[in-house]
């Protein structure tokens, strides 16, 4: 499959997003900004008309496209996302690197953060803060991409390739399940349970799209946990999970009565954008470790923050 090539630059960090016209007869031959109106309402036909004749709005070929612009469909139509800074207000934790090198960045990350831009967050994200961190701006900070998934609620370490020419050697460690990892947590203190204790089950996506749920079936996630302190009514934690499944962590904790100290989602899920930034998710990923694909080298990074 031929690569996309996206004509527009990094705007303040941000990458444009891009858009393939479909093939709906309805609007073949009429103004492309009939189109948009429909598809996506709630930016409205005014908006829309100042944002097509703008310049910021262009085809494959890198040209403009105004409001007079016919569908077609198949055509690429290459935008920049618009939210204003109010409505997307500074989240008040800084992201810290640990490591550059020519392959690699290793950053340890806030909670609350999310990593890539996605619903409301545009610019708080750790990918667009990356760009335009002073640290890196001698890489083409358009090629950091992140190498594994961090959620957002979760702090601690991640890495991102900003090598286009290594990054598969990379990816494939994660996808060949050769990358070790250690987290720690804070939940209920359970005593009757004899560590360390190993949880395997079936992970789905849940019946809400941004949650997972267990059901019947083959395992395919693995965690292994460790008690490592009491905390009154709470317990420190360490956790191994032996795969990467979507919030495997949070749900082999509460399964064993065990959610996860301030969990936003598990078991019960609060409303978005009701963050209490003095109450982070007592989750954090303090160590990675592995073999290095180029060099060979065993290779290991640790969190500086703690639970």
């Amino acid at each position: 499959m031929k690569k996309r090539i996206n004509p527009l630059p990094l705007l303040d960090g941000i990458k444009p997003s891009y858009l393939v016209l479909p093939h709906e007869k309805t609007f073949y031959g009429k103004p492309l900004l009939d189109f948009l109106c429909v598809r996506f309402p709630s930016v409205g036909q005014e908006n829309w008309q100042v944002r097509l004749n703008s310049g910021f709005v262009v085809g494959a070929d890198g040209k403009p496209l105004s409001e007079h612009t016919v569908f077609v469909p198949g055509e690429v139509m290459y935008y920049y996302r618009e939210t204003s800074r109010d409505d997307e207000p500074r989240i008040p934790f800084d992201e810290k690197i640990l490591h550059i090198d020519e392959h690699l960045i290793v950053v340890d990350k806030p909670h609350f953060l999310p990593v890539i831009p996605s619903g409301r967050f545009l610019r708080e994200t750790l990918l667009t803060r990356l760009r335009l961190h002073p640290d890196l701006q001698h890489l083409n900070v358009a090629d950091i991409t992140p190498l594994h998934r961090l959620d957002k609620d979760t702090a601690g370490v991640i890495l991102l390739s900003h090598n286009p020419a290594s990054r598969r050697d990379y990816q494939i460690m994660f996808q060949e399940k050769t990358v070790h990892k250690v987290y720690k947590a804070v939940a209920p203190l359970r005593t009757d349970l004899v560590y360390p204790v190993e949880v395997r089950s079936r992970m789905v996506r849940g019946d809400m799209f941004f949650l997972t749920k267990e059901v019947e079936g083959e395992p395919n996630a693995h965690t292994v946990i460790e008690l490592i302190e009491q905390r009154g009514n709470y317990g420190l934690y360490r956790l191994y999970p032996h795969t990467g499944k979507k919030h495997q962590l949070r749900v082999h904790m509460m399964r064993l009565d065990m959610p996860l100290l301030n969990d936003a989602l598990y078991p019960t899920v609060a409303a978005a954008g009701d963050e209490d930034y003095e109450k982070p998710l007592k989750l954090l990923a303090k160590r990675i470790a592995f073999q290095d694909p180029i060099s060979g080298e065993i290779r290991h990074f640790e969190s500086k923050q703690s639970l």
